[in-house]
């Protein structure tokens, strides 16, 4: 069975909206850049959201000279859109999931092959995490408080009912421009 990984990059502070481009502060480390290019090679599926998939579509495709390989990763690779309004996909590898959302994702875990990863796409993210599809979570902490912003999990009230999501700790890297891998497994 394939696992599904969220992979988000965060502020000190829980944000994982990306405006503002704070997340493009490390664009020299290295080692970020290996990390990166170690989870493409575990992965032969993407997962996104209608709104993330056609920024994504608008952009990688054209990218030629993309020293990162994220261009050429994201091109070859099959992608899964969640979306009950998008239309064909004109990107090449691309499966649109019209739902059940519980449903699609059982039958992509259930095909051969390696993990499906989901980045961006909050509203899908919080989805999934909310039906218990989660089998992973890779956040890259980047050194910077935004102090607003969308985050990946809701803050919900404290309290004895509070639904508490205990993970497991598999890995935490640090890189040379001070952003941190923490890799949490779901039990």
């Amino acid at each position: 069975m394939r696992d599904l990984i969220i992979t988000e990059n965060v502020t000190l502070d829980g944000v994982a909206e990306t405006e503002e481009d704070w997340f493009s502060t490390a664009p020299d480390d290295e080692q970020l850049s290996e990390l990166n290019r170690e989870h493409m090679s575990r992965a032969d599926g993407v997962l996104l959201g209608r709104i993330t998939y056609e920024s994504y579509a608008s952009y990688w495709p054209q990218q030629v000279d993309d020293v990162t390989g994220v261009s050429d990763y994201l091109n070859r690779t099959q992608k899964y859109v969640v979306s009950t309004t998008l239309g064909d996909p004109t990107w090449q590898n691309t499966t649109v999931l019209r739902g059940p959302l519980n449903a699609d994702i059982h039958v992509l875990k259930d095909r051969p092959g390696k993990d499906i990863v989901l980045s961006g796409s909050l509203t899908l993210a919080r989805a999934l995490l909310a039906e218990g599809l989660v089998d992973e979570y890779r956040l890259f902490v980047y050194p910077v408080v935004r102090g607003h912003g969308r985050q990946l999990f809701e803050i919900a009230p404290a309290g004895p009912d509070a639904d508490l999501r205990r993970m497991r700790l598999e890995e935490n890297r640090a890189t040379s421009s001070g952003v941190v891998l923490l890799r949490y497994r779901v039990p």
